[in-house]
């Protein structure tokens, strides 16, 4: 079955609460721009076509094909960002409050676990969408137009396989199966996802069509070890919290929120990328369970220099207030 079908029939099961891509329409606009370009084509003295390159003023192209699927894919990452946040603040949520959401959304873990594993493969199977349309666009125009279009969405944040919230529901659906295991219960759970160990770095990866896979590095680029209290920034990295707070030139009291628009992600220099990071909780749970002495040790060094910047804060602040 051609993929196109697959995806109309996969996303007509969720086209009223999901939005897809727009793959049959888009692959409309490029058999027009197809047609458009062929009949400019001319040949050689040996009579072979010369194909035609897609002009960089295209008004099909400009006009239509990209605007109308950068739309669609940011809709696709921002239904996908907002629902991944709902599930798992239900399913960290403690206290009164998990009593009450548990109560007035009549949850349960095996709703949790079907609605992660449907977001996980609405993810992956988008993401192959947009891989193969911009492929065919390529195809079609003799250009590289499609990859230079893949990696400006990546720098505006609309690429579905760059959210955080993938690799939170990555974690999420390996901690279910490992608390699951062992108490020995029969659930049905998603096998799709594992975090790896290689040479002693962990990664998590997902792989649930043939054509894509999720490998996610665990490793901090800037300590370069296991990630501990591990945040991502909007840009897509994930370092240690201590180590963004760092490279941001801030404090851990006085976190990543006060940081200046003008800093920048230590790996790709993008700058206002600390406002909105997000803490990876359940990456955080998974790594402390998956490497626990490794978890110790950071555990008691992380202590003792949250307690010295800390003492050296109310310092200042007392020195401040003294007017010394």
């Amino acid at each position: 079955m051609k993929f196109c079908k697959t995806y109309q029939e996969y996303m007509q099961n969720w086209e009223r609460e999901f939005p897809g891509v727009g793959f049959k329409n888009l692959k409309k606009i490029l058999k027009k721009c197809r047609h458009d370009i062929d009949s400019h084509n001319s040949c050689d003295d040996n009579g072979d076509l010369i194909p035609s390159n897609c002009p960089h003023q295209c008004p099909v192209c400009d006009g239509t094909f990209f605007p109308s699927l950068l739309k669609e894919m940011s809709d696709v990452v921002g239904c996908f960002n907002e629902r991944a946040r709902k599930l798992l603040d239900l399913h960290l949520a403690t206290g009164f409050k998990k009593y009450y959401v548990w109560c007035k959304g009549k949850q349960n873990h095996v709703s949790l676990i079907q609605e992660g594993q449907d977001l996980v493969t609405y993810a992956m199977i988008n993401a192959i969408a947009v891989r193969k349309i911009l492929k065919k666009y390529d195809k079609v125009h003799y250009s590289k137009q499609g990859q230079e279009f893949k990696s400006r969405a990546q720098s505006m944040h609309v690429e579905i396989l760059q959210s955080p919230w993938l690799s939170e529901l990555m974690a999420f659906h390996i901690n279910l199966r490992d608390k699951k295991a062992k108490a020995r219960t029969g659930a049905n759970f998603f096998e799709g996802c594992a975090l790896k160990f290689t040479d002693g770095k962990p990664s998590l990866t997902c792989e649930l069509f043939d054509s894509v896979k999720v490998d996610l590095d665990l490793t901090c680029s800037i300590c370069l070890d296991t990630v501990f209290d591990p945040v991502a920034l909007t840009c897509g990295h994930i370092f240690c919290y201590i180590c963004a707070c760092n490279a941001a030139s801030v404090t851990i009291v006085d976190g990543l929120q006060v940081t200046s628009p003008k800093e920048k992600c230590p790996l790709c220099r993008e700058a206002g990328v600390y406002e909105g990071a997000l803490h990876l909780e359940e990456l955080n749970i998974l790594l402390s369970r998956r490497c626990h002495e490794y978890w110790e040790e950071r555990l008691q060094s992380e202590r003792l220099e949250r307690i010295k910047q800390a003492k050296e804060h109310w310092e200042f602040q007392c020195r401040a207030f003294m007017g010394v």
